[in-house]
């Protein structure tokens, strides 16, 4: 992997911590809702987001 600047490295920080409030988000939103078409969409927009969280994490390793 290239050396990454300052700048770049904020900027995936700044990524990270919104992929896992988004993540944090989605899963509060399914555990409160009681419409199963909106449970599942919101499990499913939590599970995208953690799946975005993982990969730019391993992508910094």
């Amino acid at each position: 992997m290239a050396n990454l600047t300052t700048k770049e490295l904020d900027a995936l920080s700044d990524q990270l911590n919104y992929e896992k409030l988004m993540a944090c988000k989605y899963t509060a939103a399914q555990e409160g809702c009681t419409d199963q078409s909106l449970t599942a969409a919101f499990n499913q927009y939590a599970q995208r987001h953690k799946d975005n969280y993982n990969d730019l994490l391993n992508f910094l390793k």
